[in-house]
Formats: C-alpha cells, structure tokens, sequence
C-alpha cells in the first residue's frame, strides 16, 4: 500500500481554529487603531485649516475670514483669488477627510472677525468616535459622545 502525502482533515480544522483565534484578536485592535488615526487627523485637518484662515484674513483684509471653507481651496493650477485662495488642498476644503466631515460656519460679517470649524465622525464608533471643533482662537475642543462639541468641550491637548 502507499503511504499518502498531504494534511489531514483534522490538521486542516486546527490550522483554520488558529487563523480564527488570531483575528477575533487582531481585528478589533486594528480597528481601534484605525479610529485614532482617525481622529489625530481631523485634529491635523483643522489645525490647517486655522492656519489657513488666519493667512487668508491677513492676505484679504477688506474680506476678513472667507465666507466658506471651498474659498480657501482651488484646483490645480490654482490662482490665488478671495474664492478661490489656494491655501488648502482642495480635497480638504470639500468638506470631508479621513472619515470626518469637515463643516465651516462663518459670522457673517465683512469684514468677518468669527468662525467656527467642526469635524464630525461620518460614522460615530466607526470612522472616529470624538467630535472636534475650534474657532478665531485657534484652541481645538473635542466631544467624546461624537455630538454636540461647544466652547465648554474640553480642550485638545
């Protein structure tokens, strides 16, 4: 009789057993990792973006602060205009990035003195479980319901 060659069917099971208990561990770690991500960038985002709006309040001073985030963006080649100012990628001044939507509320006023800048988890629990918002003053506060970030939030650290 030959001797066969290969795995058995019970050696197979127990290498599948192994694969399964590896990544009910790995996944939930990844994904974890993935919302901190996440959420250290929408913190980046709206550190740019501040630095962004003070630029363009100094660079258009009879407008102040822009109307809209999109006034800040432009596509490539870009020229420099007060709706189109060329200080952001104009990715980020759409609005979204690294699963957080990325909204700007102006004052009103020309020239504009105020703005508040908020980034909210597309999916809370999912893309970002903090919500983060800043203003004229540049301080950044964040939300950890994902809801409803005031200047009363506590401040990023």
């Amino acid at each position: 009789m030959k001797k066969q060659k290969g795995f058995s069917l019970i050696e197979l099971l127990i290498v599948v057993a192994i694969i399964l208990v590896i990544s009910a561990i790995a996944i939930p770690s990844y994904l974890r990792s993935r919302m901190q991500a996440n959420e250290a960038s929408a913190v980046s985002s709206l550190r740019m973006i501040n630095t962004a709006a003070i630029t363009y309040s100094s660079t258009y001073v009879d407008v102040g602060y822009p109307a809209t985030l999109a006034n800040m963006g432009g596509a490539i080649p870009c020229t420099a205009t007060s709706t189109s100012a060329c200080l952001l990628d104009d990715s980020l001044a759409q609005g979204t990035k690294s699963g957080y939507a990325l909204a700007w509320t102006g004052d009103g006023a020309t020239p504009s003195v105020a703005y508040t800048i908020t980034g909210t988890p597309l999916v809370v629990g999912g893309s970002g479980q903090r919500m983060f918002c800043t203003d004229q003053t540049g301080v950044i506060r964040y939300e950890p319901s994902g809801a409803g970030c005031t200047d009363a939030s506590a401040a990023v650290q």
